[in-house]
C-alpha cells in the first residue's frame, strides 16, 4: 500500500521554509513498520516554482499526488493551510474515489468531528500525538480493515461519524526511531530556495508544557505534560543531522528547553564534548530559568539566539493570559543575552478581547524599553484563535474578518490575493478556520491594532529610546504617539493605506519629534533631539557600504603610515553626554533634564554590528585629517597648535603616534 504524506502549498518569506519534521517522523515510523512511503512537500515546490502560484494551484497539487500513485494520503493541517488542504483533497476524492484520505495536525485534532461532518471527502483524522496511531490506522487500511478501536483515530463508518478514545502519549521518546531526512530534499537546496543564510534542520528536545496560557492550544495537545528527548538521542540527531545531512544550523524545538536547568548545562556540557558546538543553534528559553552563567555556557555551546514570550506589559491581560512577568528580570535578561552576543526574539501579544488602550500601551511602552537594552527582534502579534485553546471555548461566537494577521497569511495565490473560493470556504466555517478570524479589543480598533503589529517593531528596533522619551515628554498614549506618526508619513508620503519602512522613520522622525514637543509645549527634554541623532547613526550605517578593513597599514611601521579613516564611521558631536543619559535609560531612570555637556561619538560598523565608542576632541579632529593622502607627520603639525603647544615636536609626534595605534585598534 502506498502512502503519501502530503504538505500543502503555502507561500509566506517568514514562515514554513524549512523540511516538515512532523511528516519526516511519520514517515520514518512507517517505513520501519515495512509501508512504502514518501514526502511531498509542496512548501518547496511552490519556492523553487515547480508547483506556481497561480488560480490553478490546487489542481496542479492534486495531479503531483496523483503522480505519485498513492492509496493512502495523509495531509497536514497547520492554521492557514487548512483551507488548501480542503481544496486539494475534495480534487483527490473526484481524481480517485477510493484513495484513503487522512488529516493529521494541531488544529484539526480539536475540530476532528466538525471537518468529518462538513467535508465527506476526508476519511479519518489521526488526533494530537500521530506516530503510533497513524502507523496503527495505515496497517488497517492496508489489511482492508475499518479503524475501528484505533485510540486516537476519529473516522468516517458511511453517513456516521466515529471519535475513538484517545491515545495516551508516548511515555519514552526515545522509543521513536531517528527522524530520516532523507524523505525530503537536501538541507542546502531549502536554503537556497528559500533564500536562508544557512542549512537549517529542527532538532526536537521535546514534547509538551505544563503551563495554561488562555491562546496556546500545544499544552492542551501534550495535556500539560513535558517531555524531551534523552540527551544522547538528541547529540546522536545532532551529528547525524550534520555530518549526514549537511545542517548548518539547529532550530531546538521544545517550548519548555531551559524549564529544567540541570538538563541544559548537560545537554551543552555534553555538546562541547562532543566538539558540536561551532554549529549554531537557536531555542526557545524562559526569563525566570536563567542567569549569566547558564547564557554564557549556552553561547559556548553554540546557542545563538532565543525566543523569551512577553505577551503583555499589563499585568490585567498577564493575568487574563495566566501568565506571569517580571518586569525587572526581563530588562536583566534581555541585557545579559545580548551581553553574551545572543540576539533574543521578543514575543509580545496586543488585542485581547477585554484590553483598554491603557493596557496596549503598557506592552509598547514594555517593548521600547527591553528595545532600549539592546540588539532584540521583537515579534509584536495579534491574538490567533486557535481550536482547542481557551480563547476558542470562551470567545468562538465573537469571531470577525477584519485584519489578515501573521497566521492567516500565506494562501496569496492570485497574484497576490486569495483565491476567492478559498475566501467563501473560510467564510462558511468560523470554527473550523478561526484562524483567519479576529476577535475585537475593547479598546482600540482592529485596523490600528494591525497598524501598531505591522510597524511598530520598525521602532522598537531603531528609535526606542527617543520614542519612548517622546511619550514621556509630551504625556501622551504610546499608541496615539505611534498612530498620529503613521498617519504623517502617509500624508507625506502620499501612500494610499499606512505603511513604513526604515528609511521613512530617518526621514519623519526627526520633525514629528520637534513638532509633537511645540505642540504639547514642552520646556524641558532638551536633550531628545541628540538621542534622535544618536539612534539614527545606527540607520546611516546600515546604508553604508560595509568596510570591513580595520586599518590600511602596517601597524609596526607607522614612520610611513598614511592613515586613511574607515569609510563607514560616522562622527557626532552632541551638546549632552549621551553615554551617561543612555546609561540611565537602560537602568529605568528617564530624567527630564541634565546639565549639558560636550561629547564626541564615534560609529563604525564591526564583526557584522555596530560599535560606539566616546572619544575626545584631539580623538575627532585626528580622524577627520586622516585621509589617506596626508602623512602621520603632517597631521602632527596640524594638531599641535591646538593640543601640542607645551610639548617639543618630537614628543608631540609620538603621542600622536600613539593616539592612532589606539585609534586603529578602537
Amino acid at each position: 500500500m502506498k502512502t503519501v504524506l502530503v504538505f500543502p502549498p503555502f507561500y509566506h518569506p517568514s514562515l514554513y521554509n524549512l523540511p516538515p519534521l512532523g511528516l519526516v517522523n511519520l514517515a520514518t515510523v512507517l517505513r520501519h513498520a515495512g509501508h512504502d512511503v514518501s514526502v511531498l512537500d509542496l512548501v518547496l515546490a511552490v519556492r523553487r516554482n515547480e508547483l506556481p502560484m497561480q488560480q490553478s494551484i490546487y489542481q496542479d497539487a492534486a495531479r503531483m499526488v496523483i503522480r505519485q500513485e498513492p492509496d493512502l494520503v495523509g495531509f497536514s493541517v497547520q492554521c492557514a493551510t487548512f483551507p488548501a488542504v480542503i481544496r486539494i483533497t475534495e480534487l483527490l476524492r473526484k481524481m480517485r474515489p477510493g484513495l484513503k484520505i487522512v488529516l493529521g495536525g494541531h488544529d484539526v485534532s480539536f475540530v476532528d468531528q466538525l471537518t468529518l461532518e462538513r467535508f465527506p471527502w476526508i476519511d479519518a483524522v489521526v488526533r494530537a500525538e500521530g506516530e503510533i496511531t497513524f502507523r496503527e490506522l495505515a496497517n488497517a487500511y492496508a489489511e482492508g480493515s475499518i479503524p475501528e478501536g484505533i485510540e486516537g483515530v476519529t473516522w468516517r463508518d458511511g453517513p456516521r461519524v466515529i471519535r475513538n478514545r484517545d491515545r495516551g502519549l508516548v511515555d519514552c521518546l526515545d522509543d521513536l526511531p531517528l527522524p530520516d531526512y532523507s524523505f525530503v530534499a537536501p538541507l542546502d537546496v531549502y536554503r537556497d530556495a528559500c533564500g536562508i543564510p544557512r542549512s537549517i534542520a529542527i532538532l526536537e528536545v521535546g514534547r509538551g508544557c505544563p503551563h495554561q496560557c488562555v491562546y496556546c492550544s500545544e499544552s492542551v495537545m501534550w495535556r500539560r505534560r513535558s517531555r524531551t528527548f534523552s540527551i544522547s538521542r538528541i547529540v546522536g540527531e545532532m551529528h547525524q543531522l550534520r555530518d549526514r545531512f549537511g545542517a548548518e544550523c539547529f532550530l531546538l524545538a521544545y517550548d519548555q528547553f531551559t524549564a529544567n536547568r540541570r538538563f541544559v548545562e548537560n545537554f551543552c556540557s555534553r555538546v562541547l564534548e562532543e566538539g558540536l558546538h561551532d554549529t549554531p543553534w537557536y531555542c526557545i528559553s524562559r526569563l525566570d530559568s536563567m542567569d549569566p552563567s547558564l547564557l554564557r555556557l549556552m553561547r559556548q555551546a553554540g546557542c545563538e539566539s532565543m525566543c523569551y514570550g512577553i505577551d503583555s506589559g499589563s499585568q490585567r491581560t498577564l493575568a487574563f493570559i495566566r501568565k506571569q512577568i517580571d518586569e525587572n528580570i526581563l530588562y536583566q535578561r534581555v541585557r545579559e543575552t545580548t551581553d553574551e552576543g545572543m540576539v533574543p526574539t521578543l514575543s509580545f501579544v496586543i488585542g485581547f478581547p477585554e484590553e483598554e488602550r491603557e493596557d496596549i500601551d503598557k506592552t509598547l511602552t514594555l517593548a521600547l524599553k527591553t528595545g532600549i537594552q539592546g540588539n532584540s527582534n521583537p515579534l509584536l502579534q495579534l491574538p490567533t484563535v486557535l481550536p482547542g485553546t481557551e480563547l476558542y471555548r470562551c470567545y468562538g461566537n465573537r469571531l470577525v474578518r477584519e485584519a489578515d494577521t501573521y497566521f492567516s497569511l500565506g494562501l496569496e495565490f492570485d497574484n497576490g490575493h486569495r483565491l476567492t473560493e478559498d475566501t467563501r470556504l473560510i467564510e462558511s466555517e468560523p470554527l473550523l478556520f478561526s484562524s483567519f478570524y479576529n476577535l475585537t479589543c475593547a479598546g482600540v480598533s482592529l485596523a490600528e491594532l494591525n497598524g501598531i503589529a505591522a510597524y511598530f517593531p520598525l521602532i522598537i528596533n531603531l528609535y526606542p529610546k527617543s520614542f519612548l522619551l517622546l511619550t514621556l515628554a509630551t504625556g501622551d498614549s504610546v499608541s496615539c504617539l505611534f498612530g498620529r506618526f503613521l498617519r504623517q508619513v502617509q500624508i507625506s508620503e502620499r501612500h494610499a493605506t499606512i505603511k513604513l519602512s526604515p528609511e521613512e522613520c530617518r526621514q519623519h522622525l526627526p520633525a514629528f519629534a520637534t513638532n509633537s514637543l511645540k505642540e504639547a509645549g514642552v520646556t524641558s527634554w532638551h536633550h531628545i533631539p541628540d538621542i534622535i541623532d544618536y539612534e539614527t547613526i545606527f540607520l546611516e550605517l546600515g546604508i553604508t557600504p560595509r568596510n570591513n578593513s580595520p586599518a590600511t597599514a602596517d601597524l609596526c611601521c607607522l614612520d610611513h603610515y598614511f592613515p586613511l579613516r574607515n569609510e563607514s564611521i560616522v562622527i557626532r558631536e552632541y551638546s549632552w553626554n549621551l553615554p551617561d543619559i543612555i546609561n540611565d535609560l537602560k537602568d529605568g531612570r528617564y530624567r527630564d533634564d541634565y546639565q549639558q555637556e560636550a561629547t564626541v561619538i564615534a560609529a563604525i560598523r564591526k564583526n557584522g554590528g555596530i560599535e560606539v565608542t566616546e572619544i575626545n576632541d584631539f580623538g575627532r579632529d585626528m580622524l577627520q585629517l586622516s585621509d589617506g593622502t596626508t602623512p602621520i607627520e603632517e597631521i602632527a603639525d596640524a594638531l599641535k597648535q591646538r593640543y601640542g603647544q607645551a610639548m617639543n615636536a618630537g614628543d608631540f609626534l609620538a603621542e600622536c603616534r600613539a593616539a592612532l595605534a589606539e585609534l586603529v585598534e578602537m
